[in-house]
């Protein structure tokens, strides 16, 4: 990594209260984003939309967090990742609740734009803080806030469902979710690192990806698109292909966070211990298998067992790529690692909504199966990782 870690020193900063704050950060982002999970089918039956309406909608949300994405960085440098993170998270929990309750498709648009406002302001921040505390704490340590976001996604999927089945109305179910993110937002403030001691953070700009950068780039928006596809139309082939009950439609991407987050905990053992080469050939592979499983196999307990195997194959794909970018010859790591990383969230944010248009044109499980295709391009292409 570019990172020196053995010149990093604590200083004065409290980094234990810090890494615990942040941590809940993620877990903050992991839940309001999965939270929108069971909510799409709904939505999909409340407004009567097709599959590509649903996914014409669905692009305001990758809209929103790639509007605000590019000026993060800047906002961070002038007011502190700690500040950006609080509005930002506070901001996802309160559009929450207009995402259950939109009576139409433009104000489920707007509030979706919004959401993605506030999840693409958090997940850069958040990010820019868990980078200077594993700078302090002199080790690697950024799988574990991950895992946090992946354990979010857990709770975020299966939290409504979980609410209404104890009986609570929808409108106390959602409220109860969003205070709760709102709780740990303002609890966890004070505990963040202050601007101060991000002053020699260096926040890379947004570029336009060419050549190396690019190839790597397109690679990890495929990874991305495996994720968004699973987080946006998981719910929904549940429920319409394979008649789940609503308030069960998130298990496919709850099965889906417990594997990714188990294998992130995990991630670092496993990138140590195989070649980068091994871990994205052979996620790559498992993955595509588990997306095929899934729409070929018309047994909810089996495609719930694909979304698992998806899970599992792409949990280390993208720090893979991370790692990849930075330590390209020739190229600044801060420059490779932010388009790769643009490049991996329109993937996952706007992918999603692409697939709507193939599905309404052919059929989710086509759309889906396409995915797992290109999965199985990465996993080749890589093969040549020497060569990015």
């Amino acid at each position: 990594m570019p990172t020196s870690f053995s010149e990093s020193k604590p200083g004065n900063y409290r980094i234990g209260p810090a890494r615990l704050a942040t941590s809940l950060y993620f877990l903050v982002c992991g839940i309001g984003l999965a939270s929108w999970v069971p909510m799409v089918p709904l939505a999909k039956i409340r407004l009567q939309l097709n599959d590509a309406g649903l996914g014409l909608i669905l692009l305001c949300l990758g809209a929103g967090a790639m509007t605000i994405m590019p000026f993060t960085g800047g906002l961070i440098n002038k007011f502190g990742s700690r500040l950006i993170m609080l509005v930002s998270g506070l901001l996802t929990a309160a559009v929450l609740p207009l995402l259950l309750f939109a009576n139409s498709s433009l104000a489920l648009a707007g509030a979706l734009y919004l959401f993605g406002i506030g999840i693409g302001a958090i997940d850069v921040s958040m990010n820019a803080q868990s980078v200077v505390i594993q700078d302090k704490v002199g080790k690697y340590i950024l799988s574990s806030f991950h895992g946090l976001f992946s354990v979010g996604g857990l709770i975020g999927s299966m939290g409504l469902g979980f609410l209404l089945e104890l009986g609570l109305s929808p409108t106390l179910a959602i409220f109860s979710i969003s205070g709760l993110l709102v709780l740990i937002c303002i609890s966890q403030y004070g505990s963040l690192l202050p601007r101060a001691a991000e002053n020699k953070m260096d926040v890379a700009t947004l570029i336009i990806p060419k050549g190396p950068v690019l190839v790597l780039g397109l690679m990890c928006f495929v990874a991305f698109l495996a994720e968004g596809a699973i987080l946006d139309w998981s719910a929904v082939f549940l429920k319409f292909h394979r008649n789940f009950d609503e308030s069960m439609s998130g298990l496919g991407f709850a099965a889906f966070s417990v594997a990714m987050a188990i294998m992130r905990l995990s991630g670092n053992t496993i990138i140590n211990r195989f070649s980068q080469q091994k871990v994205v050939m052979g996620g790559g592979i498992i993955a595509a298998a588990g997306i095929l499983l899934a729409v070929s196999v018309p047994i909810g307990a089996v495609t719930v067992f694909g979304f698992v195997l998806v899970g599992i194959g792409c949990a280390n794909i993208v720090p893979v790529f991370f790692s990849t970018a930075g330590s390209m010859p020739g190229v600044p790591a801060s420059a490779a690692i932010a388009g790769v990383t643009t490049l991996g969230y329109i993937g996952q944010l706007a992918g999603p909504a692409m697939l709507g248009f193939v599905a309404e044109i052919t059929s989710l499980s086509f759309a889906l199966g396409l995915v797992s295709i290109l999965l199985l391009i990465v996993a080749v292409r890589f093969r040549s990782s020497s060569e990015v």
